[in-house]
């Protein structure tokens, strides 16, 4: 929180632009289109300087809702940057000036860009009810074509939110909503995700939809995010057919257009490295499937080493605003210093604890590698693993399949165990730990720890000895 402390002291001193529509075809509208070119062809410097500079414009007229546009923008950037921290303070400062407004358009882009934040933290939830208070607040305000076109992808996220939680016959309902308004590159390719979703993967109805943002054009929007991300759904469908030249064409392609875009989508590199070690395991290459293992593991630690340096970035551009802004307030600038200096021993303390995060997921992550090594011959556990987390019901039932005398063992111990028991046990015999398993099942840490508690005592395991040793035990 400290390092927006010298804009919170500045806009106590700033007044509210009582006309909120004044300023929409000048600058709104702009300032959001500009935005999401920028965001969707990766283009981070740009994208950081035109809000930085519409801040500045928005300073100088007065426009309060203005500066909550710039903190949104900046929001979602540090969403795709995983940097969920700095995000929350940006959406909290976007939320507080909106709570004085009633533009539909500025609430509608703050709760549909708050629902993707919500969605990375998988809570779908309240991502879904985001997107119910924008879609709410487009429909009394669908004047402008970008009102229209975000109305769209809102439906469109919606559906992407539903499929995780599969429900799909809803999720359906919302991308035909999405269509009726747009037929964007964007609605095409919710429809690819849509069909790639289902248990029984429909590739045919997929590969219309995202061969037409794949195939289009136009040199530039080519190289945009859909495309890259066209690209890697296409190429993990192919890869559950076990087409798997056409896969590693699509993947390619994808790591070609991520390494333009990397700049603003800078962890979706190690999802494309995960899918070709996907690959190279179902064609028994172990030799590559194990290369691109070792190089998810440095994309996952060059994320967190970039997203120490664009804190440090942001802080300095914070420094340099507050600077300027000390200039206009001269009363203020002995609290404007104040608080700079101060922002500057905070961020020190934190990033030094960050650093130390970083090196214990370092070493983590290579501990992580050095298991998935192990188990990289038995594509068996994989599924049973990918199953656990993504908390589907099928997951007890391959488990006991491949487990059978485990299940019988516990069985024998405590014949009244019950199946959320039994998957209980199951993820602690594969090794999740309590967080995982936490963030798997979506529950609470506490209640994962309650749950290890019950069946110590349900299994009678000795106060000496470790859980997961005795499940490793129970063969």
């Amino acid at each position: 929180m400290f390092r927006i402390f010298p804009y919170i002291f500045l806009l106590f001193f700033i007044s509210c632009s009582s006309d909120n529509r004044k300023y929409e075809n000048s600058f709104d509208i702009p300032l959001l289109e500009k935005n999401d070119r920028f965001r969707n062809l990766g283009e981070y410097d740009s994208l950081v300087n035109l809000n930085k500079n519409y801040y500045r414009q928005a300073e100088e007229m007065g426009y309060e809702e203005g500066k909550a546009l710039c903190y949104v923008n900046l929001a979602r950037v540090n969403t795709t940057l995983e940097n969920y921290q700095k995000a929350q303070i940006l959406f909290e400062n976007a939320d507080a000036i909106l709570k004085k407004s009633d533009n539909n358009l500025h609430k509608a882009v703050f709760n549909s860009n708050y629902a993707r934040f919500n969605a990375e933290l998988r809570r779908l939830d309240q991502a879904l009810q985001n997107n119910a208070k924008a879609i709410k607040y487009l429909e009394n305000d669908q004047k402008s074509a970008f009102a229209r076109k975000l109305m769209a992808e809102t439906y469109g996220y919606s559906s992407d939110y539903l499929n995780l939680k599969k429900r799909h016959k809803e999720a359906t309902l919302y991308l035909y909503k999405a269509k009726s308004i747009d037929h964007s590159r964007r609605v095409n390719l919710f429809f690819g995700n849509h069909y790639t979703s289902f248990a029984e993967l429909k590739l045919d109805s997929a590969e219309i939809y995202l061969r037409k943002i794949i195939e289009d054009p136009n040199p530039e929007v080519a190289m945009d995010v859909d495309a890259l991300a066209a690209n890697t759904i296409l190429g993990e469908g192919y890869i559950q057919k076990k087409q798997f030249d056409k896969a590693e064409a699509a993947l390619n392609r994808a790591l070609e257009i991520d390494k333009k875009t990397r700049h603003i989508y800078a962890q979706y590199t190690k999802y494309i490295y995960n899918d070709l070690k996907w690959l190279y395991e179902d064609k028994g290459d172990k030799d590559k499937a194990y290369y691109y293992l070792q190089l998810y593991a440095d994309a996952t630690d060059k994320t967190n080493s970039a997203l120490l340096r664009t804190i440090n970035q942001d802080m300095e551009s914070f420094i340099l605003e507050a600077k300027k802004d000390s200039e206009r307030h001269e009363r203020n600038i002995r609290w404007v210093i104040f608080l700079s200096v101060a922002g500057l021993f905070l961020l020190g303390i934190y990033t030094w604890k960050v650093i130390n995060i970083l090196r214990t997921k370092k070493k983590n992550l290579r501990l992580e590698s050095e298991s998935l090594k192990n188990r990289i011959n038995n594509k068996k556990d994989e599924e049973i693993m990918e199953l656990a987390r993504n908390n589907d019901p099928e997951f007890l039932n391959q488990f006991k399949e491949a487990y059978p005398k485990f299940i019988s063992n516990l069985l024998t111990i405590n014949p009244n165990l019950e199946d959320s028991e039994l998957a209980f046990c199951a993820l602690l015999k594969m090794h999740f730990s309590s967080k995982e398993i936490a963030h798997y099942t979506l529950v609470q840490h506490r209640t994962v720890q309650q749950k290890k508690y019950r069946i110590r005592k349900k299994l009678n395991i000795p106060t000496e000895t470790d859980t997961y040793h005795f499940f490793d035990d129970l063969t």
